[in-house]
């Protein structure tokens, strides 16, 4: 399953098909997630976070409590905020590590 390129979610009675590459970021609201795609679509789905992070791609990392990101898709990391498009978000302090890692595997 690591090949997946896109999921279902359910939302609004009907099942809508995401490609990973097009979202950005998924923010935590206790039992439901926002996901946030490319072109500035937000969808609401019925999943916690925790859930959520054992069926995404490798692509994904969690920076916050309340927050997943694409790693594919941060343009910056200024101070403890990493820049994506259209918004900003904050890097939780037990989340650095993990993301610095993550980064400098990527670099150049």
């Amino acid at each position: 399953m690591s090949d997946q390129q896109f999921g279902f979610i359910k939302t609004d009675k009907k099942f809508i098909k995401l490609h990973y590459n097009d979202i950005i970021l998924i923010k935590g609201m206790g039992n439901y997630v926002e996901i946030m795609t490319e072109g500035g679509k937000k969808y609401t789905y019925y999943k916690s976070l925790k859930e959520l992070i054992e069926s995404l791609p490798n692509e994904f990392m969690r920076v916050h409590n309340s927050f997943i990101v694409n790693v594919t898709h941060i343009s910056s990391l200024e101070d403890n905020h990493l820049i994506l498009p259209n918004t900003k978000v904050s890097v939780g302090k037990s989340y650095r590590t993990c993301l610095a890692e993550a980064l400098s595997k990527r670099m150049l």
